[in-house]
């Protein structure tokens, strides 16, 4: 049976996440810049339609199976706080991301969204490892697959949108035995 990731929602302690849609993308092209894309594979959008252009075509892969994004808000006051996902949710080793607003550093958030996203996905995806890639000096989001016991598997530089190079690391998280 098909998961239908269309009515996902996954809740933690202090947080509510539910599939992207385009009622965020004022918001989202709000709050992700060049603080939040620094150590990022995709560049900074340009203007409001690039956001867009982005929700569509998540929801798009939503909709075939293929990923699950997610916007991450506060339980409480529903405040926008960023978004997670699980990418190429259809092969053996999907690709866990995150990023969360500026305003938001530094209180955990960005923690406790993917470590409920790797228990929605022990829950309901079959897969080897979920793949984790950062920036090296991006501690904080380091700290992240290493509290779930992620495995350090390489290093290598990369180069996002924007063309800049950095140095990735690549983590790999394994399902419970």
């Amino acid at each position: 049976m098909k998961l239908n990731l269309k009515d996902q929602r996954i809740e933690s302690r202090r947080l509510l996440m539910m599939p992207i849609s385009l009622d965020y993308a004022e918001e989202i092209f709000g709050v992700f810049d060049d603080k939040v894309t620094k150590y990022m594979f995709p560049s900074t959008p340009k203007e409001v339609e690039d956001t867009r252009i982005f929700i569509r075509s998540t929801m798009d892969k939503l909709s075939k199976g293929e990923e699950l994004v997610v916007v991450i808000l506060d339980k409480d006051t529903m405040e926008f706080l960023g978004n997670t996902g699980l990418h190429r949710i259809n092969t053996s080793t999907p690709e866990l991301g995150i990023w969360i607003k500026t305003a938001a550093h530094g209180h955990g958030y960005g923690r406790e969204a993917v470590t409920a996203m790797k228990e929605w996905a022990d829950r309901n995806v079959k897969y080897e490892h979920l793949v984790y890639p950062v920036a090296e000096e991006n501690i904080p989001s380091r700290k992240i697959p290493e509290s779930l016991g992620g495995i350090l598997v390489s290093n290598e530089p990369k180069s996002n949108q924007a063309g800049v190079i950095y140095q990735a690391v690549t983590y790999h998280i394994y399902p419970p035995k």
